[in-house]
């Protein structure tokens, strides 16, 4: 083999083996902080010649927001984001939008309670929260176990609550798990979910459909190699993992990288000013300004420098990835020419 065929073998091995992918949620307009995290997601697997899937993440129905899922992609394009499959340009793994994937879920969910991993919970999160001291903000709820064993069957749960309401499906967490896996950014990280949280909710539908599982079941079946985001859900990894486990999937590598927060230290919110990508691009604001902005923020760029998503790629360094989140304060907003 030729040393210019070698070269493009490993360029195709390399893209047939990272599969990374961006999956917004339609519950609102796409900010800053969202997307810092899928600039480098995107870099992540391009800078390695792989493929990016799109995936809309729509199951948190009562938060949706109609038309976000259509925006969010203009937003990205807007921004210079591509992706070789998704719910606009098709490919081998559709569908690409997660409400029309809930038979999949289904059949996971079905799996699970065959083997006796679920079981339905008619607590309602105020029931968990007298269960336990009351929690600080973002600490994960712990769940005491009242409902595994109480009820025969889905059926019989359904029969304790009032008209209008549903179980939830928890998964069994065993006496102990303590799961550890290698975080990309943030190193060995180690929980014992059993302490952690407890039995926790996998669904809150019959047939399957909830965060926990679908994203499980989805990375599996679209080949994903790689999952980059917030770290906000590093603590929830481990709970994925254990599902992973149940099913018998394989899981992709981890990195959670920290949030863009306001001054206050806080993630992004309204307080903070009007941080929508539909906003800055309305008034005016040059798609490379933001991507300089998010490159700064990274280390990669001077302060007020313009480039491309693209420019990115030969600057991509994770390893300068500061370690504190970035925060959209005064120096963000001159940037952004939002301070006159």
């Amino acid at each position: 083999m030729t040393g210019e065929r070698a070269e493009c073998a490993r360029a195709e091995s390399s893209r047939q083996a990272v599969r990374g992918r961006l999956a917004p949620s339609p519950t609102g307009a796409l900010h800053l902080g969202n997307a810092r995290s899928f600039m480098l997601a995107w870099l992540s697997a391009r800078s390695r010649g792989g493929t990016l899937v799109m995936r809309m993440e729509d199951l948190d129905h009562p938060k949706n927001k109609a038309g976000a899922a259509e925006a969010a992609l203009l937003d990205l394009r807007w921004l210079g984001f591509d992706w070789d499959e998704g719910p606009d340009v098709g490919g081998p793994r559709a569908p690409y939008v997660q409400s029309a994937r809930k038979e999949l879920y289904a059949r996971a969910l079905e799996r699970l309670r065959e083997a006796g991993l679920v079981y339905p919970c008619v607590c309602t999160r105020r029931d968990v929260e007298a269960g336990q001291s009351a929690p600080h903000e973002g600490e994960v709820l712990f769940y005491d176990g009242t409902c595994r064993g109480r009820f025969a069957d889905y059926d019989a749960a359904r029969r304790a609550l009032p008209e209008g309401r549903l179980p939830a499906w928890r998964f069994r967490v065993g006496q102990s798990a303590p799961v550890s896996f290698d975080d990309g950014f943030c190193g060995r990280f180690t929980q014992d979910v059993a302490s952690a949280s407890g039995d926790f909710v996998l669904a809150r539908e019959p047939q399957g459909a909830g965060y926990m599982l679908a994203a499980v079941v989805d990375d599996a079946a679209m080949g994903v190699t790689e999952v980059l985001r917030g770290d906000d859900l590093l603590e929830a990894t481990p709970r994925q993992l254990l599902v992973y486990r149940a099913l018998g999937l394989t899981p992709p590598s981890f990195t959670h990288v920290p949030l863009v927060v306001g001054e206050d230290g806080k993630r992004l919110a309204k307080r903070h000013g009007d941080t929508r990508i539909a906003s800055l691009r309305e008034s005016g604001v040059p798609p490379e300004r933001v991507m300089g902005l998010l490159a700064w923020w990274c280390g990669w760029a001077d302060r007020g420098e313009e480039l491309g998503l693209r420019d990115l790629l030969p600057r991509y360094d994770p390893g300068a990835l500061p370690r504190a989140p970035a925060v959209f304060d005064c120096a963000a907003k001159e940037i952004l020419g939002m301070v006159r």
